[in-house]
């Protein structure tokens, strides 16, 4: 049964807070497909993975690069899926037409974007109307991730 996850950032950045979330799940073994609304947020984010940390980076690519199917994170604007990714993270309202494809997907927004809310509320509806198991995650004063 897929999940469909719910991140509300407040406390930090998604610059921040989807490094780390990223790292999660390739800790488990999880490809990962980052879907966002527009081709310069891909250049962003593509940017973002190799600069984060110095001591690290993430292993990814864009769809626009050969072959994305070899990429454990492909970041792409379209909501193909050529690698076979396991979790789905949605980005800047971006939304898939079926989440039963996907162990997990995961909705990143913005808590300071009254569209973004609205947005993320119409998902929730969406997917437990839908019967998939739904969870809300919220940042905590030390920055964490409280399921609520």
């Amino acid at each position: 049964m897929t999940e469909v996850f719910f991140y509300h950032l407040q406390g930090r950045p998604l610059e921040a807070a989807l490094p780390q979330l990223l790292e999660k799940c390739l800790e488990r073994g999880w490809r990962c497909a980052v879907q966002v609304g527009a081709p310069e947020r891909v250049e962003a984010l593509d940017q973002l993975l190799w600069t984060y940390d110095d001591a690290s980076f993430l292993p990814h690519g864009t769809d626009r690069q050969p072959d994305p199917a070899r990429q454990p994170i492909l970041l792409t604007t379209s909501e193909s899926n050529p690698g076979g990714a396991a979790v789905r993270f949605l980005i800047d309202g971006a939304a898939i037409p079926d989440p039963s494809a996907y162990a997990r997907v995961i909705h990143l927004f913005d808590g300071n974007d009254s569209d973004a809310i609205e947005q993320a509320r119409n998902a929730w509806r969406a997917a437990r109307a839908a019967g998939f198991e739904v969870a809300y995650w919220q940042q905590g004063p030390d920055g964490r991730w409280v399921r609520r």
